[in-house]
């Protein structure tokens, strides 16, 4: 009658049974199971035993092994949860594991992952006998292949604990029987043999059994006692150990504590990178602050040898929580963010977004920058919200900061930040930092990137604040004292040339880019008339063909640019034609003049580049063309962005045109700040003028001067370089402002200079509101001119006919009559 009301114990077991699991069948007097922790659904491992369907031997086995494995703790021992008891069943809780048996023949490890595995497996097997044998004074009595279990984490631990006895000063006293038949294969010789009892040791039984799982992890499931003479497949390291193991006396086989100690010598079977990693992590609470930065800027080289698993569930928990409550700080970043490419979207928001908010929110100069350097890494896994509420406003201090590296990497990072940017953050802050950078800091490098920044991020910017303030940046660069802000400045202008109305082509951008032509640099030189005729070559299409004037100009109003169309088009040859150049070092110069040769053959063209060429995303300035993913454009070294330098804006001076209000809606919705920035931001005296110039250029100390490999012109050395030192630019002498423009007189003077060879009085402006002499002067100005025109067509018409009386020459070009 009261059995009626009496409660089912499993009702407060707080864990959910699910399916069975492979690989005990008949070598276990338990049977796997999945399983779920209620409430959380936490994965854990269910060992079950039918009580109705076993002996009671067997069951009085299982509850011993349960009792064993409560009362002990060890790494590398299976972990115990909970337990509970019904008259059906008996379960029993622990950690989420899978049997060894199962996990080694579904492993899909190859080459030195698989040997680090398994020297990692059966190096914490030996530590764990080692554990039971000298320090716990008992035997196991079932090491095998089937006592032997793998967690997420890839750790190998020990269960199996029914035949486990206590250690017998007796040394006669037999070994236990195992009532399963399928474990007989694995009793030691002397179990037969009773003359060798009397040299049993307290270990020679479990290092038998550490022989037979050895030989298994090489070479699969125990057949039979004659198969562990075969050794092809155990490494040559861990050979003689393996017959000391297997030895037929007992008292020859080692002591496990004797074996740890052997193989972690030098050359050992137990010395690798992945045991010293795993062996660090456990005790890297007590290591000190040097020992800790010693082995993350070591770690991240050897995680790709180290399986996923125990990279993603053993030594990444292990650095979040050395980072989060440990002294580690900006030195566990390297790994960490390698090893977050491992994880799937919802784990790495979990784990590795918080850590890097809380790293942008650190005072520490160190962190901040390598934060800065590393954010490729992470940008993509950031939402919008994080980006703009919580990371940006840390970003942002770094436009201010007094160290010029953090400035030059805050620059750079606006790159990877610009597609998450919200409107206000985009078009005025990030541009309101970009214009004071430009023009009032005192490296040249900053200057720089600052301008090739600009280039990159344009496809970001809205429309109407980008036709506004493009053109006078890019001007204002080409007339920067530091000769790389200079190119920077070309190859910017080419590199956006579809956001460009063609009337601010010919009014702004040619007359900027004419003076460059004298610039005492080769290389702007160079760039500059390239730039040029492709300009000059657009302006002839539409000449010739007006309807291309809208496909041209498609861009300019658009906040998505389209790659289909003839600006685009137009841009590939042209900016190749400068990149190859400019952002290369010295030394490959004359490479990169030998590789663009054929594609600057025809600089008016309007050839197709290739169209894997072709984006206007802020991955390079210059990344329109294809010749610049075959050949690595070298990097811009932010040592100067200034205000000043993008002059004072005014959105229709030099167009003619009428600006598009922005839309309603969206990001890029006008707001006050948008005319807060208009009017107070880049038109008051703060931007100058852009005859304007810097102040005195710094002494830079290498790498500043110098061109390598990468997109950005490379400042200051990095603050993470533990030998390298910050020299401050040493200022120079006062100097009159004209000494210090000397080199740039020649190429600044006004274009109404005369030309050699051309008549002075062809060009000279003709005035609306002239009076009536200048008016006759300007009617016998055009009368000459259509004199001249009609003399010049005579002679070339005289020089036709005189080449038409003579003998064809092969390849002669037949001219048609004129009209």
């Amino acid at each position: 009658m009261w059995s009626f009301f009496s409660r089912d114990p499993t009702k407060d077991f707080p864990f959910e049974v699910g399916d069975p699991v492979r690989g005990l069948e008949d070598r276990s007097v338990w049977s796997l199971h999945k399983g779920k922790k209620r409430g959380t659904q936490d994965e854990v491992s269910i060992f079950l035993f039918d009580v109705q369907k076993n002996s009671e031997t067997l069951f009085d086995i299982a509850k011993a092994a349960l009792k064993k494995l409560k009362t002990m703790r060890h790494p590398s021992l299976l972990h115990y949860l909970d337990s509970c008891e019904t008259e059906k069943c008996l379960y029993v809780a622990t950690e989420y594991v899978e049997p060894l048996v199962t996990h080694i023949e579904d492993m899909k490890l190859e080459g030195q992952q698989k040997e680090l595995f398994l020297a990692w497996g059966i190096f914490q097997i030996t530590r764990a006998l080692s554990f039971l044998n000298n320090d716990g004074n008992m035997k196991h009595n079932n090491v095998c292949l089937y006592s032997v279990f793998v967690t997420l984490a890839g750790e190998w631990k020990l269960g199996g604990f029914e035949f486990l006895t206590a250690q017998s000063q007796d040394s006669s006293n037999p070994l236990p029987i195992k009532i399963l038949p399928a474990l007989e294969i694995y009793d030691p010789p002397e179990k037969k043999d009773t003359s060798k009892l009397k040299a049993v040791t307290k270990c020679s039984t479990d290092m038998w059994g550490l022989g037979c799982l050895i030989w298994e992890a090489f070479n699969g499931p125990l057949k039979n006692q004659p198969a562990l003479k075969t050794v092809d497949h155990i490494p040559k390291q861990l050979c003689t150990l393996y017959c000391e193991l297997v030895s037929a006396n007992p008292a020859s086989r080692p002591n496990p504590a004797d074996i740890i100690a052997r193989c972690r010598k030098l050359g050992g079977y137990f010395k690798n990178d992945l045991i010293d990693s795993m062996l660090f992590l456990e005790e890297i609470q007590i290591k000190d602050k040097v020992e800790k930065g010693k082995y993350f800027s070591t770690l991240t080289g050897y995680l790709d040898n180290f399986p996923e698993a125990v990279c993603v569930h053993k030594i990444l928990p292990q650095l979040l929580t050395a980072f989060h409550y440990g002294d580690a700080g900006s030195a566990v970043l390297p790994p960490m963010f390698k090893l977050g490419k491992l994880l799937d979207e919802s784990d790495y928001q979990k784990q590795i977004v918080p850590c890097v908010v809380k790293l942008f929110a650190s005072n520490d100069r160190t962190t901040r920058s390598r934060l800065l350097q590393q954010l490729d890494q992470f940008i993509m896994h950031l939402q919008n919200a994080t980006v703009n509420d919580q990371i940006f406003p840390q970003v942002v201090n770094g436009f201010l900061d007094t160290n010029p590296i953090i400035r030059e990497q805050t620059v750079k990072s606006i790159v990877h930040l610009a597609s998450k940017l919200n409107y206000n953050n985009l078009n005025v802050e990030v541009l309101k930092h970009f214009a004071r950078l430009q023009s009032k800091d005192d490296q040249g490098g900053i200057r720089t990137n600052t301008t090739v920044c600009l280039g990159k991020i344009a496809a970001h910017l809205h429309p109407q604040i980008r036709q506004k303030v493009l053109v006078s940046a890019f001007v204002r660069a080409t007339r920067d004292p530091f000769p790389p802000a200079r190119q920077a400045g070309v190859l910017a202008l080419a590199a956006t040339q579809q956001y460009f109305l063609l009337v601010e082509v010919a009014n702004r951008v040619l007359p900027a880019l004419c003076p460059l032509t004298a610039d005492p640099e080769k290389q702007v030189r160079d760039a500059a008339f390239r730039t040029i005729k492709g300009f000059l070559g657009k302006l002839e299409k539409v000449s010739e063909d007006p309807s291309l004037k809208e496909g041209m100009e498609a861009d300019v109003h658009t906040a998505t640019p389209s790659l289909s169309n003839a600006a685009a088009t137009w841009a590939g040859w042209a900016v190749t034609a400068v990149t190859a150049k400019f952002y290369r070092s010295h030394s490959d110069t004359s490479r990169v003049q030998h590789s663009t040769k054929s594609a600057l053959s025809k600089p008016g063209s309007l050839e197709q580049p290739s169209s894997s060429s072709m984006s206007t995303t802020t991955s390079s300035v210059t990344s329109m063309t294809s010749l610049e993913h075959s050949e690595s454009v070298s990097d811009y070294d932010p040592e100067h962005w200034d205000m000043a330098a993008w002059g004072e804006i005014d959105s229709s001076a030099g167009t003619g045109a009428s600006v598009k209000s922005p839309p309603s809606s969206g990001s890029a919705q006008a707001t006050p700040a948008l005319a807060a920035l208009c009017e107070d931001e880049w038109d008051n005296d703060e931007w100058g003028t852009l005859q304007e110039q810097p102040s005195a250029e710094a002494e830079l100390v290498s790498p500043s001067e110098t061109w390598n490999n990468s997109q950005w012109l490379e400042g200051p050395q990095a603050l993470n370089n533990a030998n390298a030192t910050y020299v401050r630019p040493r200022a120079p002498a006062p100097a009159p402002a004209a000494a210090r423009t000397a080199p740039l007189t020649a190429h600044h003077q006004n274009s109404n200079d005369s030309l050699a060879g051309w008549e002075d009085t062809e060009f000279e402006p003709i005035e609306e509101n002239a009076d009536e002499n200048n008016a006759f002067k300007m009617d016998e100005m055009r009368r000459k001119r259509e004199e001249r025109k009609v003399q010049r067509q005579r002679e070339m018409e005289a020089r036709r006919n005189a080449r038409g009386q003579g003998p064809m020459k092969l390849g002669t070009k037949i001219s048609a009559p004129p009209f």
